[in-house]
């Protein structure tokens, strides 16, 4: 699974599943959160060192789109602390040991957590204990925008 996370909200824009991680896969999250977000130019998009993410392909991805890319540093899982937590919940929260039956049924129960409970159910105390999209609705009503 590979996941773009809104940094400022929290709130999990792509992401994406398949066997192996691979630049397609990663690509696919990218895309994703783009056709969601529409992001101006000068987003920093913050990533690991992973080869996808590192890959020609994804690279000029970001660069197509103004995207600054922003890697972690060498083995410091620390730098990309919020995916890494989402992973840390998703596992401790919602799928634990479960076996699944199928690819498919995997997909299925993880994409509820991530579209689902993850973004408009799940209280983030970093939101002062509101959802991502209770977050990111109470900024649009104050700042006017929707």
């Amino acid at each position: 699974m590979a996941v773009v996370i809104d940094l400022y909200s929290r709130r999990v824009v792509g992401w994406s599943m398949d066997q192996r991680m691979t630049k397609a896969l990663v690509i696919r999250a990218l895309m994703m959160a783009i056709s969601l977000r529409k992001p101006p130019a000068g987003l920093i998009h913050h990533s690991d060192r992973g080869s996808q993410y590192a890959s020609y392909t994804y690279q000029a991805l970001l660069e197509q789109h103004g995207m600054i890319a922003s890697m972690s540093r060498k083995g410091n899982c620390w730098d990309n602390a919020p995916v890494e937590r989402f992973f840390g919940s998703l596992k401790r929260e919602w799928t634990g040991d479960q076996l699944y039956k199928t690819r498919q049924a995997a997909i299925a129960d993880v994409r509820e957590y991530g579209a689902v409970y993850y973004n408009s159910m799940r209280l983030h105390s970093t939101l002062g204990y509101k959802t991502p999209m209770d977050y990111e609705n109470t900024l649009n009503k104050v700042s006017g925008s929707y």
